[in-house]
């Protein structure tokens, strides 16, 4: 049974003390697609940022490729990280940086090749997410779906094995989000990139996912795991199916 790329265990998370959701677990396999889903406040980036070793979780535990984050040091947990991508909400990308030298910026800080190099790798990326004309423009000079591209392009600079997406096609009109849906996909299936999804874009959820985690606001806890049918059906979780019904296809 090969060993999951991320997994969590009564994972807790919050802010400033207070816990926003808790009793979370739920594993990530080879080449899956698991979205963590939910309305707005019922803490799914929180969550995420966790599970990415980016922020600490309240309590529980998290592994990424069979690592346990809280049993590393320092420069363990800085190595792991090298082999994960995160696209962070909104693109994030710096304004006063080229697409090419956003894409770099990774390769910078863990990538051990020079300049010309890291130029190169850059490019790479950008094309594979249909941007290498764009590599030299500013983030303000292209458009939301370029850079939402071109975040996803920076997070898989480092090739990652596990890949975290936060609201991927928040903000962008129907066709822009099923193009980049259908990119997301291929580069899954072409890297071999495991990927852990946040969003409450229902069209999006359906294109993507495997297998689906509902949090719920009221009861801060992981209320229901599954896919997407099952969430449907008459006795599914009532917020679950609420959530769901509202894209449900005919």
């Amino acid at each position: 049974m090969p060993t999951p790329r991320a997994r969590c265990s009564n994972l807790a998370v919050g802010h400033d003390g207070r816990e926003v959701v808790g009793g979370v677990s739920f594993a990530v396999e080879p080449g899956q697609v698991v979205a963590v889903v939910g309305p707005s406040g019922c803490g799914k980036s929180t969550l995420m940022r966790a599970l990415a070793g980016l922020d600490p979780a309240m309590a529980g535990d998290s592994w990424i490729l069979g690592e346990r984050l809280g049993g590393l040091d320092e420069a363990g947990r800085d190595a792991l990280l090298r082999r994960v991508g995160f696209m962070f909400q909104g693109s994030a990308l710096w304004s006063s940086l080229t697409l090419a030298e956003n894409v770099e910026l990774p390769l910078r800080e863990f990538a051990r090749c020079g300049a010309r190099e890291r130029r190169l790798l850059a490019l790479h990326k950008l094309g594979q997410v249909g941007l290498l004309g764009a590599a030299d423009k500013l983030p303000a000079e292209i458009s939301g779906g370029m850079a939402k591209r071109a975040g996803l392009a920076r997070a898989l600079a480092l090739d990652p094995d596990v890949l975290f997406l936060d609201e991927p096609s928040a903000g962008l009109d129907p066709v822009t989000s099923a193009r980049l849906d259908d990119l997301i996909l291929r580069l899954r299936d072409g890297l071999d990139t495991s990927i852990v999804l946040v969003s409450h874009e229902v069209p999006s959820i359906r294109r993507l996912a495997d297998f689906c985690v509902y949090l719920d606001p009221e009861s801060r806890t992981m209320a229901a795991t599954g896919k997407i049918d099952d969430f449907l059906r008459p006795d599914a979780h009532p917020g679950a199916r609420a959530f769901f019904s509202r894209h449900a296809q005919p």
